[in-house]
């Protein structure tokens, strides 16, 4: 009887070849006749020399008879090879003083402080550049510049579905981002928006309400032909729920859940209900929504939304001082949004070169931010690998060797933008070698000035961004919602152009920890790096981009296109 083949064939099966014999040694067959031999006794070897011999060779017979006789042993080979290394091992003597040293991977360290001390020499007599901030943007968009266009309604709303009521979470940029979506979602649905509400954070610790950071009337007024807004519900619809907005049906949103998501299934209970609550709501709207919904985000976020006259007033008059203290580069300077806070440094994870005492105030603020976040069992941080994926906060130092690099010199003005930054006095004294001109909000501003502000993040924060909005050059060193709320914007006020530097931070992590660079090979590197956010600086947004950071082309407009373009 033949096998069964199931390998296609031209019309007939071919059978199985026949299983081989098993391999056996002759010396170990049954009844199997030894030649005697018919050598002299003189040529034999003696009983101990043959015992001593072929007690091996037996061994290693027996061994491969069992092996070809049991295939299947074949399975514990492994096993077997890696028992025998190990035990081969172990039985070697290792000096340990001619042990391999572990080589750290490129990139993995924070040398920074050790490239300044080498560079800083060639760094401070190199006048071989041209002033950067009057020469950085040199990219034109084949497309031609974008001027903003956003379409206004006109005429009366019709009845409202019902009030919806928000709760934004997060900081500024994070509740802006909250703000405007719901804007868009109570449009869509034709509903009357309650003003949001700012949920308390225990991270950030701002306790403002809108008013405190927008300009409310204005809010309201803008948006008058295209969304209802109100301040609170009416009383007569909080009658059923004891005045008590927590007894408020909530809705518990997916993140980036469709626009038809809230068509089909929040507009149904809020003609039902005449009121509903969604918390949270940061991100609870997909980018990629329908020109309608797009139209109401920007006219949300580039119109509608302004500061409150108390952060808007300080702000300009900061704006003011820098272009008096830029007058020799007419009035351009820099701003950069430093992000070396205890809290960031201590999230990160990295390690830097503050020694013991960092050790011991990072461990202290993870605890105290994110109790037991960092110290689940089998939770393994491994800041080098962190390093490497450019997922550090750029320091002080270098971010000045950065932009030192990149052809700024040390009479540029500079602006930074940041909140406390961890061991101040050690970690700006570089920064300030670098840039002598460089400048806060704490230094711009008197304390009577500032202290409306103070201990309101927030707030800070708003003024932060004002003065960096207008700023003829922004760096950002660090991804969140402040740098990209900021770009979008600058896109939108300066013809589509960002005007930002995005460093590669993975590439700087290696540039910063190679011991061998010089400056003139570091120059090249940053300079490529300056050039390439150049290009970067007009970017059309795609389907998941958010519409906050990339205006183009739903809130612009293109008004002229340059010799070639389409």
């Amino acid at each position: 009887m033949q096998a069964y083949n199931r390998l296609p064939s031209s019309g007939h099966s071919t059978p199985s070849p026949p299983q081989s014999p098993s391999l056996r040694s002759p010396r170990y067959r049954p009844n199997s006749a030894r030649p005697k031999s018919t050598r002299p006794n003189s040529a034999q070897p003696s009983t101990a020399a043959v015992s001593l011999r072929g007690l091996p060779h037996r061994l290693a017979w027996l061994l491969l008879s069992l092996l070809l006789r049991r295939q299947g042993i074949f399975l514990f080979a492994p096993l077997i090879y890696i028992s025998g290394m190990l035990v081969y091992m172990g039985t070697v003597s290792v000096d340990e003083g001619r042990l391999i040293a572990h080589r750290p991977a490129p990139g993995s360290l924070y040398r920074s402080p050790q490239l300044y001390e080498k560079l800083r020499p060639d760094m401070d007599s190199d006048n071989s550049s041209a002033d950067a901030i009057t020469t950085i943007w040199k990219n034109s968009y084949k497309g031609g510049e974008w001027m903003p266009c956003v379409n206004r309604s006109f005429g009366g709303l019709p009845e409202s579905n019902g009030y919806i009521y928000v709760e934004a979470n997060g900081g500024l940029n994070q509740q802006r981002t909250s703000i405007c979506n719901a804007v868009a979602v109570a449009g869509y649905l034709n509903a009357t928006l309650v003003i949001p509400n700012f949920h308390y954070h225990s991270i950030w610790r701002d306790p403002s309400k809108f008013n405190d950071i927008y300009d409310e009337e204005y809010f309201i007024d803008t948006l008058g032909s295209d969304v209802r807004v109100v301040n609170e519900v009416p009383g007569y619809l909080m009658e059923r729920f004891d005045q008590n907005m927590s007894y408020v049906y909530n809705f518990r949103i997916k993140a980036w859940s469709s626009i038809q998501y809230y068509k089909d299934n929040v507009l149904p209970r809020l003609l039902e209900e005449k009121v509903i609550r969604i918390s949270p709501f940061a991100n609870r709207l997909s980018f990629d929504a329908p020109p309608a919904v797009q139209r109401l985000r920007c006219l949300a976020n580039y119109l509608a939304l302004r500061f409150s006259n108390p952060i808007s007033t300080l702000g300009d008059a900061l704006v003011r001082r820098m272009k008096e203290r830029s007058i020799s580069s007419g009035g351009k300077y820099v701003s950069v949004h430093l992000r070396f806070e205890e809290d960031m440094v201590a999230f990160s994870c990295c390690v830097f070169d503050g020694g013991k005492q960092e050790i011991e105030d990072m461990t202290a603020a993870r605890e105290r931010g994110w109790r037991g976040k960092f110290t689940k069992p089998g939770r393994v941080i491994r800041p080098g690998a962190i390093r490497i994926n450019g997922k550090c906060p750029l320091t002080p130092l270098e971010v000045g060797l950065m932009l030192r690099g990149m052809g700024f010199d040390k009479n540029t003005s500079i602006y930074l933008a940041s909140g406390k930054i961890y061991d101040a006095e050690r970690n700006m004294a570089p920064l300030f070698e670098m840039f002598p001109l460089l400048q806060t909000k704490e230094m711009l501003a008197s304390e009577e000035e500032l202290a409306p502000f103070k201990n309101y993040s927030s707030r800070m924060a708003a003024i932060d961004y004002t003065v960096c909005l207008h700023s003829e050059v922004f760096v950002t060193t660090q991804g969140g919602n402040f740098p990209h709320f900021l770009m979008g914007h600058r896109r939108y006020l300066y013809g589509g152009h960002s005007k930002t530097i995005r460093p590669d931070k993975r590439k700087l992590a290696q540039i910063f920890d190679n011991p061998n660079i010089g400056w003139k090979a570091f120059k090249r590197q940053m300079l490529s790096m300056r050039s390439h956010s150049d290009s970067k600086g007009f970017e059309l947004k795609r389907p998941n981009d958010s519409i906050y950071t990339f205006p183009c082309p739903d809130c612009m407009c293109r008004v002229n296109r340059t010799e070639g373009g389409t």
